[in-house]
This record gives structure tokens, C-alpha cells and sequence, in this order.
């Protein structure tokens, strides 16, 4: 006898999966503006002792012994992470939607890349210049006690653009295209990316190369989107002309796609001579038109605000496109 249950469909996961992203990143970001994560003494601790221990293990300065540590310390949890995404939506779709919230919550930190941003700001503003200074060297790791509050605010301007990118749209763009384990590829990536390839030379070896190109690899499309967000809701042409014409000349490629996109969507100039450590460091301009002041800090709140609000709609759109099919 044939069961008057409807068939399952296995694939109920693909359904629900943009109205349930679009909901999961909400919930994370109104939940990470009321509880931030601490993630320098919750988060980095762990991830600095996983390093550290396959570093141990594997480190012999040779860039294929690298790649091995990479891949066995950042696949399989990411793999698992996947796995357990698919299987909780499957279960329950409320299941999925708060595991998705928790790695999302673990992940994804707007407060990460405002903090300094915040007080940097405030500091600029009150006129106490030797506290904004000693902000931005702790924020660079490096010296800037020369310094003026142009230089600064430049400096504020351009950590503030990439750590937006890397803590808040370069995790969502990831979440987006690949659920949670998108989102944890994304964030150990960036982070080995930083730890390990700043320790390469002739004692350290080439142990983190491998970990610096696979996140050169996966930043390609999210900082192109990134890009193309702040483009579309800051000056366009600008944003465009320096994008094509200044960001090749950037040493990080990617880096530079997002200062001169940025720097143009806000009619702004980055880059540039500065003096880190008591000594001129030579560096691109990037951007067109007025030098970054105190007021060009305020402006790019806004335009991450607008950025978040131009991701929603999207997510929006693809939703309502999504049930209506």
C-alpha cells in the first residue's frame, strides 16, 4: 500500500538555504553588536596554539611541508563544519539556522575591525593627537609618532577598509557562497595567512608561502565584490577609474582592489608617503580628490553602513526570487 505522505525531498536544505542566510546574518550581526565577541582572548589564543602545534610538527622551513600543515589542520574542520551544516538543516531547519548563527558568531566580528577604528576616531576628533598616534601604532604595529592627524586619519581609513572587508564582508560573501564551512575557510585562511607568512625568511623558511597564496586564492572574488559594493554605494566613476587604473600598483593585490575602490567611493586620497618608525615610507597614492581628514572618518561609516544595507537587499531580492519559484 502506497503512504499519502509526500516524498522527501533530500535536497530541502538548498531550498531554504538564501531566506535562512539572510536570516542567520542578521541575527549574528544584532547579536554581535549587543554581545561582541572578544576574540583576541577568546578566539586567536586557540588558533594560535593549533598553529603553533602543527608548526612544531611539520615546520622544517620547506614550502611543501607547509602545504601539508595547511591542508590538515584547515580542511578537516572546515569539511566537518560543512557537514554538520547540511545534516542540522536537514534535521530541522531551526537546527541549522542556529549553528549557522554560532559559527557565523565566531567568525564574523564587526566590533574586531571597529574597535581602534572607534577610538582612533574619537581621538582625532577631541584634537589629542598623542593618543591618536599611539592608537594607530598599536593598530599597524608600528611607530607613528610623527605623525600628523591627516597621516593618521589616512592610515585609520585604510585598516578601517580591509578589516571591514575581512571581519564582516569577506566572512559573509564566503557564508553566502558556501555556508558555514565557507565561513571558517575564510577566517582560518586569513588568519595562518598572517601568522605564518610574516614569520618567512632565511631562518624561518619558506613554511607560510603556501598559506599566504591559498588566501590570495580565496580572497579573489570576495574582495572584488567587496569592491564592487562600495562602489555601487559610494562615488561609482571614481571608484571605478582608481579601481582599473591604481590598484595594480599596490603590493597586495587584493589590498589594493579595496584601498582604491574605497579610497574613490569616498573622494579620497590613500596610500601615499608616510613616516612609519621614524623613517619615509614610500607608497602608491591611491584614490582622487581631498586628503582623508577627521570628516572622512565618519563618511566611511557610513558607506559600510550602506555597504551592509546594499548586501541585505540583495540577499533580499534572492529570497523573495527564491519562494516565488
Amino acid at each position: 500500500m502506497l503512504s499519502s505522505r509526500p516524498a522527501r525531498r533530500p535536497f530541502r536544505f538548498f531550498i531554504f538555504f538564501v531566506p535562512m542566510t539572510l536570516l542567520a546574518l542578521i541575527l549574528t550581526l544584532v547579536l554581535e553588536q549587543f554581545r561582541p565577541l572578544n576574540a583576541a582572548r577568546y578566539l586567536y589564543p586557540v588558533l594560535s596554539s593549533i598553529g603553533q602545534y602543527f608548526e612544531d610538527r611539520f615546520n622544517d622551513g620547506q614550502a611543501r611541508h607547509g602545504t601539508l600543515a595547511w591542508c590538515l589542520m584547515v580542511l578537516p574542520p572546515v569539511a566537518l563544519v560543512a557537514i554538520l551544516s547540511f545534516g542540522l538543516y536537514e534535521l530541522h531547519a531551526l537546527a541549522g539556522l542556529v549553528f549557522s548563527v554560532g559559527v557565523l558568531y565566531c567568525t564574523m566580528g564587526f566590533r574586531h575591525s571597529s574597535h581602534f577604528f572607534t577610538r582612533v576616531h574619537a581621538s582625532l576628533r577631541a584634537q589629542d593627537l598623542p593618543h591618536a598616534r599611539k592608537l594607530i601604532g598599536e593598530w599597524r604595529g608600528h611607530l607613528h609618532d610623527q605623525s600628523g592627524s591627516e597621516e593618521i586619519a589616512r592610515l585609520t581609513l585604510e585598516k578601517g577598509i580591509v578589516g571591514a572587508h575581512r571581519q564582516v564582508f569577506g566572512v559573509m560573501i564566503c557564508f553566502i557562497l558556501l555556508g558555514p564551512g565557507g565561513a571558517l575557510l575564510y577566517r582560518l585562511a586569513d588568519y595562518f595567512a598572517a601568522d605564518w607568512g610574516a614569520r618567512q625568511g632565511p631562518e624561518a623558511g619558506d613554511f607560510g608561502r603556501f598559506a599566504q597564496r591559498a588566501f590570495v586564492a580565496i580572497e579573489w572574488l570576495p574582495a572584488r565584490v567587496t569592491a564592487m559594493a562600495f562602489s555601487i554605494v559610494g562615488d561609482f566613476e571614481d571608484a571605478a577609474h582608481c579601481w582599473r587604473t591604481q590598484s595594480p600598483q599596490w603590493p597586495d593585490r587584493n589590498e589594493g582592489i579595496l584601498l582604491a575602490a574605497g579610497a574613490g567611493a569616498l573622494g579620497v586620497r590613500l596610500g601615499q608617503t608616510i613616516v612609519q618608525s621614524g623613517e619615509l615610507l614610500a607608497r602608491p597614492e591611491l584614490g582622487t580628490g581631498d586628503e582623508a581628514a577627521v570628516e572622512s572618518l565618519q563618511s566611511f561609516v557610513g558607506l559600510v553602513r550602506r555597504t551592509l544595507v546594499l548586501d541585505g537587499l540583495v540577499l533580499l531580492l534572492l529570497s523573495l526570487s527564491r519562494l516565488a519559484g
